[in-house]
């Protein structure tokens, strides 16, 4: 009986040969497969979305306003997360091993905050640039140049990887749980710990300061949205115009609804979890936690789908892209807004 459950164990080791490896996750293969599937559809997903954002708006000149350069930032933000983060997520929710050893997966975990960050700062900033840009059009015109949107992409670049990389490389994040992290330590695991005072900081900083920004700019938004719109119903004379009005009132409504509903959804619970979970002595099972991974991932598969595929003009650019460079189509190449 010993040797039948050692050798049971050592087929399930992620290192056989290593006394001190980790257990691999015992799925069954069917179950195996249909994660790899689904995850595999939602990294190209999240690589193609994104990446046709980004050569669409530098391929046409009339996409490359402020705005519009703060989305393409998201996008690469977005596609890196994608291409660099998520194939080795993937592999590690489903096997329940890492294969490449402790810097890589520093070095994974610096990257998978950076990209994450610079999303949701990127997605902040499109929020106070549309803020200024509706509530506030003249000064808006006057100051929110594409050099001054330039300048604030920089930083937000430069913000999530130096705060990103510092955090995981220094183990700040970890003080004062040497013990737990030895204990529960084996060979072929990559699992970032945060202690209790940076399972608060870091949620604050990097979601929760950002998020109430969001929410506050967009609830003001859709205030002077509803406003300008019964303001025009009431001074336009004719039916049709007043439905029109009202129609875009409620479209605007649905958007912005729709555009903080994803965002909270994929993010809240990962957040919760990293702030709450030290405090309960990290009970969070493993297999919750890379699901609330996951949902946070899903932020930047959506993202390409919210602020590109839902507005006419990005409509458009790809299907001049896609008649031209893919169905061979060269009758029409100039982008025309309606």
């Amino acid at each position: 009986m010993t040797s039948n459950e050692t050798n049971t164990q050592i087929v399930f080791l992620c290192y056989p040969l290593r006394p001190d490896s980790c257990l691999k996750v015992q799925r069954y293969v069917v179950v195996k497969v249909a994660m790899y599937v689904f995850l595999v559809l939602m990294i190209l997903t999240t690589v193609f979305g994104n990446l046709l954002i980004i050569i669409s708006i530098s391929h046409f000149k009339q996409l490359q306003s402020p705005t519009h350069l703060i989305v393409r930032s998201l996008a690469s933000s977005d596609c890196l997360l994608g291409s660099l983060v998520m194939p080795y997520s993937m592999v590690r929710s489903v096997e329940g091993c890492w294969y490449l050893g402790d810097f890589v997966c520093k070095v994974h975990s610096s990257l998978d905050m950076s990209f994450c960050i610079s999303s949701i700062l990127h997605l902040s900033l499109i929020s106070v640039d549309r803020y200024m840009a509706i509530c506030d059009p003249l000064r808006y015109i006057m100051r929110v140049t594409n050099n001054t949107v330039t300048a604030f992409i920089i930083f937000i670049w430069l913000f999530s990887f130096v705060y990103s990389f510092s955090v995981v490389f220094s183990g700040i994040n970890a003080v004062g749980l040497e013990m737990l992290i030895l204990q529960t330590h084996c060979v072929g695991s990559c699992v970032l710990f945060f202690n209790k005072q940076w399972g608060i900081i870091c949620p604050i900083l990097t979601f929760f300061l950002p998020g109430s920004i969001m929410s506050s700019l967009y609830m003001k938004i859709f205030y002077v949205a509803q406003k300008h719109a019964k303001v025009m119903s009431e001074r336009v004379t004719g039916r049709l115009k007043s439905q029109s009005s009202a129609h875009r009132e409620r479209k605007a409504a649905k958007t912005l609804a729709f555009v903080m509903g994803v965002f909270l959804f994929c993010w809240l619970p990962f957040f919760t979890v990293t702030a709450l979970d030290p405090f309960f002595n990290f009970f969070t099972p493993a297999i919750v936690f890379d699901a609330v991974i996951w949902f946070a991932y899903l932020n930047s598969t959506c993202n390409p789908l919210i602020y590109g595929f839902f507005y006419p003009c990005f409509q458009s650019a790809f299907k001049i892209l896609i008649s031209t460079y893919i169905c061979g189509n060269k009758d029409c190449n100039t982008l025309v807004f309606e």
